[in-house]
């Protein structure tokens, strides 16, 4: 393990003012020691390094504290300014990462310190050289489609102002309560598709479709691909399958007046509270999440590597195969 001093990166860079946000998952000691390699790192280069307050306060208390180091409250305005957002940590840090970039538009590098860390460009062991990128500007940035949620707690044609909200990976609806299914309506572009009696409903982004999609039966879609997903979770239907639709596609879920309570949760992060005769309407999100690239392997290699896929015994074409044989 790298600790703080080792492979701190020199490389020069131009006179202009370049800064990064560094935020971690401070409750991990590898994270802790990852943050201070980093700082170091970005500092020797000339680099602004900048943290969230709290996030400073809890390496404090660990014994660790980072100077210089610019601190910043946990705002969308954080990131406004800085040329890149870098994790530390699993892809939960990065999910909550992603509420504080998208805004300021600035693009997401994540450094996989928990367990898959699918949307995670690099792992712990290769920090130095990842570090050493951002340096030298030796990434490239893509644009991940997300999804704008709009809660009806009454229904559509209610009284009460609607909850918007949105979501990278899935917007889930799910039941509030164990002993009774969820009863719902699924609508596709204003008119009705299916109802299903469930545990709840995933709508996810192709992004979102390695997550909680994923382990709900669905498919898995490539990142360049852009659909919507709807998965319905253990639903009693005859007409139950996974569904992969249009971007511009209208969604919806009813939640039947006479059914159990729901709850929806936009990425594990954001909840919001539904009785029954609920709606939600889910659409293509306008403001996209930027993520940085270091590496140039195709999403196939991405996921035999994530997922541990078994592909021994593949002989393909000579010219793709690694060892060029």
């Amino acid at each position: 393990m790298t600790s703080a001093g080792e492979g701190a990166v020199s490389t020069s860079v131009g006179p202009e003012d370049r800064s990064v946000l560094l935020l971690a998952h401070t409750g991990r000691p590898a994270a802790i020691r990852s943050a201070q390699l980093v700082h170091e790192s970005l500092t020797a280069a000339g680099l602004t390094v900048r943290m969230l307050a709290h996030e400073a306060d809890d390496l404090k208390r660990s014994g660790t504290e980072l100077d210089p180091v610019e601190i910043v409250r946990a705002l969308p305005e954080a990131a406004r300014g800085v040329e890149l957002v870098m994790v530390l940590g699993g892809d939960g840090t990065l999910l909550r990462a992603a509420e504080i970039a998208r805004s300021a538009g600035a693009p997401l590098l994540g450094v996989n310190l928990g367990h898959v860390g699918f949307l995670a460009e690099a792992e712990r062991e290769d920090l130095t050289e990842t570090v050493r990128s951002v340096v030298d500007r030796d990434y490239s940035v893509e644009e991940r489609m997300t999804i704008d949620i709009t809660v009806y707690n009454d229904g559509r044609n209610g009284s009460a102002p609607p909850v918007r909200t949105w979501a990278l990976n899935e917007a889930t609806l799910e039941k509030a309560s164990a002993r009774r299914m969820l009863e719902t309506v699924l609508e596709v572009d204003g008119r009705p598709l299916s109802r299903w009696g469930c545990d709840g409903v995933v709508c996810a982004t192709p992004t979102g479709s390695t997550a909680h999609a994923f382990s709900a039966g669905g498919p898995i879609v490539w990142p360049e691909v852009e659909a919507l997903l709807v998965v319905p979770i253990s639903a009693h239907a005859l007409f139950a399958r996974p569904l992969v639709v249009s971007p511009d596609a209208a969604i919806a879920l009813e939640v039947l007046p006479d059914t159990t309570d729901g709850v929806l949760w936009c990425d594990g992060r954001r909840m919001v509270e539904l009785p029954a005769g609920a709606r939600i309407e889910v659409s293509r999100g306008d403001t996209p999440v930027r993520l940085a690239r270091l590496q140039r392997a195709p999403f196939t290699d991405r996921l035999v590597a994530k997922f541990g896929l078994p592909v021994a015994g593949w002989r393909g074409r000579a010219e793709l195969r690694d060892d060029g044989r």
